[in-house]
């Protein structure tokens, strides 16, 4: 072990006596006949023969000789400290290099180098991450660790999918803008307090993404751990919104837009305000803005009743299932469009 730990650590020192070999090349050729070493031991372990038992007392004996004239006593703890040491450095490198390559497909597979808590991937897409449940004991990670190198090789395949947004739609659906014979379809996926939702909707919207595509949006609602929505009356928000489509009327598509796109009389913009609310406050708010669309008292009333009725509370059901089953998002928004699935915000070319 002590030949590898030596191997490894010569690999990162490599860097720095590359640089230090510019001005003295002595300190490379030194630096190179040791490596050269520490490299023939390294195959002779892979290939199962025996290390050079000369190399690893060089590098021990180079560690301890000072201790040696001193400390006399320590020489032996040390030793042992030094073995001990080899075997740690060794055993972190390996679950680096695994961790590293787990990072890495994740990241192919689904846009988040993290499986459980995508929105703390720094390499991967803007998103709201739709996250796991914190283990609570070393059984419940390990658990976890297997289950996501699961999840990302069952989702390889979606790589290598043709992803058709009209395979993903759950009705009753409606288009952002009006439908145009010969455009092409997308689907938006998104959840109504998500903050990256928000600006992928207005990225896509002054980009003419919406004339360019017959456009479904979908909320998704995503919910915490427990259960409870992440984000505060994005239910009563996704209630309303397909309450409308199931009524067949034109005010789920002018919620979104106010949702995302106006602000309230003190300039905040609705989403951060709706966030905010209660629940009472916030119905109250989408009554008014049904108002405000030319809603009657009687359509204000079937809205309402329908957004808390079982019929809503099945549709929700079916879009949670259709993007936790189907289209596996780790993170909102997700787009479907062009044979391919595109996760977290959209960027206006």
């Amino acid at each position: 072990m002590v030949c590898i730990a030596a191997f490894i650590i010569l690999c990162l020192v490599g860097i720095f006596v590359a640089f230090l070999s510019i001005f003295r090349r002595d300190i490379g050729k030194k630096y190179w006949a040791v490596f050269k070493k520490a490299w023939g031991c390294v195959g002779k372990k892979v290939t199962l023969q025996k290390c050079e038992t000369n190399f690893k007392d060089d590098v021990k004996n180079s560690l301890l000789s000072k201790v040696v004239l001193k400390h006399p006593k320590w020489v032996k703890p040390l030793g042992v400290a030094i073995e001990v040491s080899a075997v740690l450095i060794v055993l972190v490198t390996i679950w680096s290099l695994v961790e590293a390559v787990k990072a890495i497909l994740a990241l192919w597979v689904f846009g988040t180098c993290n499986v459980s808590q995508p929105a703390s991937c720094a390499l991967g897409a803007e998103v709201c991450g739709i996250d796991a449940a914190e283990p609570k004991n070393p059984i419940e990670w390990t658990g976890r660790w297997f289950g996501e190198w699961g999840e990302i090789f069952a989702n390889i395949p979606d790589r290598f999918h043709s992803w058709e947004a009209e395979d993903y739609l759950v009705e009753p659906y409606t288009f952002v803008a009006k439908y145009e014979d010969g455009n092409p379809l997308a689907l938006d996926i998104f959840d109504p307090g998500c903050v990256i939702c928000m600006q992928s909707y207005r990225n896509q919207k002054s980009s003419g993404f919406f004339e360019k595509y017959n456009t479904v949006p979908m909320i998704y609602v995503i919910e915490l751990p427990d259960g409870t929505p992440k984000f505060q009356n994005s239910d009563l928000i996704a209630r309303y919104f397909h309450a409308a489509n199931l009524l067949d009327t034109n005010y789920a598509v002018k919620i979104l837009d106010r949702l995302f796109t106006e602000s309230d009389s003190n300039g905040i913009n609705y989403q951060t305000a709706m966030t905010g609310m209660s629940a009472e406050d916030a119905e109250k708010t989408l009554q008014s803005w049904l108002k405000d669309f030319d809603a009657t008292a009687k359509e204000i009333s079937e809205l309402e009743t329908a957004a808390h009725s079982e019929e809503v509370t099945e549709i929700i059901s079916k879009v949670k299932n259709m993007v936790d089953n189907t289209v596996h998002a780790k993170g909102i928004p997700t787009s479907i469009y062009d044979g391919k699935k595109h996760n977290g915000l959209y960027k206006a070319n």
